[in-house]
């Protein structure tokens, strides 16, 4: 598979804090705001053989947002807060920066965590949620034992002495863990990306907050239709964690996939598995192509309110019109009593 090049448009916004977050821009189609998560880097994401299969093929469909995490990326990296909330600030400073109202949002890996909590807080602004590799909980977390603490502490350390060296010896471990299937070349490239993407002390730190992520709770809470993937034989994240997560999240659905691979890679069959459920679940247009021609008497009516009168004469209610057209309920009740007036 010959993944087409993209042209990314790359900005900055600040978040909460000040922290400078950069956000790139790529594809057209409705909104897709994908989460930051670890070992991206968005100005060489297109490069490798890692990342670029997924950012052009969701791209295709979409019009895909994504951004750097604080302290990693072309985002800020003097930072001492990787909390939650300073990463839900990061996300709503990156809505407010692109103008976006209602979109669709990607969580992976452990930016499922944060993408759960966003849908929770903000409701009317998430119209589908889609996790992968997610879980309820960080090894921290959930581990039950002092030899499972002792791991996930010696992990952290690895990644204290041996993260920015370079001899990819350290860093080497975490490949293993993340493309247990993968070739030389993409351990070869993620350790690349995993060098490029942050600091040592960044790492660890980062991690450390990934470790002690503990969702179970808000993920009961969500409301929109929201699609769960997950490698059946993760090597970084348990199976068990991301069925846990359908399995609170009401109505979720679930779609386990053949892989020992916690990022998919473009030649294994779970890639077209993942992207053949994905573009099931996630609407690729906003509205009919052209709507029906309305009679003269609605001719000073502006394209989006002809696109509403539309939709209000198939019988839609509000927020289905809102969820046709991405946009907010409170957005449709605009135009719809412009409308009438």
């Amino acid at each position: 598979m010959n993944t087409p090049q993209v042209k990314q448009k790359i900005q900055f916004c600040a978040s909460a804090d000040s922290t400078r977050i950069a956000y790139a821009t790529t594809g057209q189609g409705p909104p897709l705001l994908k989460i930051a998560n670890w070992l991206t880097h968005i100005e060489f994401d297109f490069d490798g053989l890692i990342w670029r299969h997924w950012f052009s093929e969701l791209s295709a469909r979409h019009t895909l947002y994504r951004y750097d995490m604080r302290g990693s990326g072309l985002s800020d990296w003097d930072i001492t807060d990787f909390s939650l909330e300073a990463c839900l600030a990061d996300l709503e400073a990156v809505v407010k920066a692109t103008g976006l109202e209602r979109f669709a949002l990607l969580g992976i890996s452990a930016g499922c965590a944060v993408a759960v909590a966003y849908a929770v807080r903000y409701p009317q602004r998430v119209s589908q949620l889609v996790l992968y590799g997610g879980y309820t909980q960080g090894g921290l977390a959930r581990a039950v034992s002092q030899a499972a603490r002792d791991e996930c502490e010696a992990m952290l350390k690895l990644m204290e002495v041996g993260w920015d060296r370079e001899d990819a010896a350290y860093r080497q471990i975490f490949a293993t863990q993340f493309l247990p299937q993968g070739s030389s070349e993409q351990h070869r490239e993620l350790n690349r990306i995993a060098r490029l993407s942050t600091s040592p002390n960044n790492a660890a730190h980062i991690s450390r907050t990934f470790l002690n992520q503990d969702c179970r709770t808000p993920a009961t809470k969500v409301t929109c239709p929201t699609l769960v993937l997950h490698a059946r034989n993760d090597a970084r994240v348990p199976f068990d964690e991301g069925r846990q997560l359908a399995a609170l999240i009401p109505d979720a659905r679930f779609v386990p996939l053949e892989s020992q691979n916690h990022i998919l890679m473009e030649h294994e069959p779970a890639w077209p598995q993942f992207l053949e459920a994905v573009r099931d679940f996630l609407p690729t247009v906003a509205a009919a192509a052209e709507p029906p021609m309305l009679p003269s008497a609605f001719s000073e009516l502006s394209p989006r309110e002809h696109e509403v009168l539309v939709l209000i004469a198939e019988g839609l209610s509000n927020q289905q019109i809102a969820d046709r057209l991405f946009r907010s309920e409170k957005t449709v009740r605009n135009h719809i009593n412009s409308i009438f007036s």
